[in-house]
């Protein structure tokens, strides 16, 4: 299962969310850089991800951050390729 570690801080505000989203989870270039198209990109069957999310306070702190965070459980409990999980911080 291949692990993409995403930084809740970088995902509070739309472009910047978006732009990130787009380089670590290496969605293709015509995705449509909203949060219905990750969810279409994230609930195809495929290669197994975890994604590891950090600082899940920041996203829950910022409306944008909150509506991407519901897209990133919705899309994982939709797809069994695709789990989601909070950095403990207890990592080596």
């Amino acid at each position: 299962m291949r692990q993409i570690e995403l930084d809740g801080a970088c995902l509070c505000r739309r472009k910047q969310a978006m732009d990130y989203l787009s380089a670590r989870l290496e969605l293709p270039e015509w995705w449509g850089r909203n949060l219905d198209a990750l969810h279409d990109c994230l609930t195809e069957p495929g290669e197994p991800r975890l994604l590891v999310l950090a600082d899940r306070a920041a996203m829950e702190g910022a409306p944008f951050g909150r509506r991407l965070l519901r897209v990133l459980e919705d899309a994982a409990e939709e797809n069994p390729f695709l789990q989601l999980e909070e950095d403990g911080g207890d990592r080596g």
